[in-house]
């Protein structure tokens, strides 16, 4: 099992909202909570799981709320004693690639200068050019992650011993309240029910395989390896989150922000990645979609995951995880 560091300190950000929903260990086996302030409500008598408390979540909100309201009755844990786990064992995770402008623009107009050899200002206006018009009328782009991937928000990442460019991809990621296929983007939004962090870490020199060019991208290898999906700390309910398309998300890097931008950045909206993803498979109550991540990847900077490593994300609302990065 990864091991886990402290689970929340003094400067860790305000959550949106009155409570929020997690995984916890008091050196048990793990159970969910709904975490008050300091304090964490057991919430097993109501449901097994954190992901069983979506199967039905339209009538399970305003219970949620009552009990996070009656601090006399119920099994009340201080949440500086708990282990804070990873806090859903999704069904379906969906990753969404490339849906931040500003890092897609920079790929493409650094592609132009070094392939066409176009000056920076032409690359950079084409590459503007080109993302205006994908997002009139191009498509979102969606692939699948394996939930063996996921670890806690404060759990050690381990790097592969495979590949030695592990890069870092902080998004926005949120869990379906509501099944569906073909959903429209005008009632996307009431399919979602909580919000939270997601790490999608990306080993880069495994990304295309050389052996079979025709292929393409192998996002099984380069993306699913244990623990490449920190998760957490918390679900917060989407109705006390505000707009999701104008959040933060800022990633550090032993201390160095890297990664500093606003949803508002997405080509295609939380709706629109929806509509498009519902149209091909059904989605579940408990499946997980990632938003895509914005720029300031490692790969832009030129430095690349080493053990003894750390890396703390934020998203506006969402609180804080902080992974300790060490070798297989």
């Amino acid at each position: 099992m990864p091991e886990t560091a402290p689970p929340t300190t003094d400067a860790d950000p305000a959550l949106a909202g009155p409570f929020a929903l997690g995984t916890f260990s008091s050196g048990g086996p793990a159970f969910p909570g709904l975490l008050a302030g300091a304090r964490v409500r057991d919430l097993s008598p109501l449901a097994g799981s954190t992901f069983a408390l979506f199967a039905d979540w339209e009538a399970v909100l305003p219970q949620l709320t009552g009990l996070a309201a009656d601090t006399a009755s119920g099994d009340w844990h201080d949440r500086s004693a708990l282990r804070v786990l990873a806090p859903i064992a999704p069904g379906q995770i969906l990753q969404s690639g490339a849906n931040y402008r500003r890092h897609v623009v920079d790929l493409v107009a650094a592609e132009k200068q070094s392939v066409h050899g176009a000056t920076p200002a032409e690359a950079r206006a084409d590459a503007e050019l080109m993302m205006a018009e994908r997002a009139r009328n191009g498509v979102p782009y969606l692939f699948l992650g394996s939930p063996r991937a996921v670890c806690g928000p404060y759990d050690r990442v381990v790097l592969p011993a495979e590949g030695v460019q592990h890069d870092w991809e902080l998004e926005l990621a949120l869990v379906i309240g509501r099944g569906g296929r073909s959903i429209r983007r005008q009632d996307a939004m009431d399919h979602v029910a909580a919000y939270t962090i997601c790490n999608d870490l990306t080993t880069r020199d495994r990304l295309y395989r050389p052996d079979l060019k025709a292929i393409g991208t192998d996002w099984f290898t380069a993306k699913n390896a244990d623990t490449f999906l920190p998760l957490g700390p918390y679900l917060v309910p989407a109705a006390f989150v505000g707009d999701p398309g104008d959040l933060r998300i800022t990633l550090s890097h032993n201390g160095v922000v890297r990664q500093d931008e606003s949803t508002k950045d997405m080509i295609f909206d939380i709706p629109r990645l929806i509509e498009y993803a519902s149209a091909t498979t059904t989605l579940l109550p408990g499946d997980l979609l990632l938003t895509g991540s914005p720029a300031g990847n490692g790969a832009h900077w030129g430095v690349f995951l080493q053990p003894g490593d750390v890396l703390e994300g934020t998203i506006t609302g969402l609180g804080r995880q902080r992974n300790t990065v060490t070798a297989a």
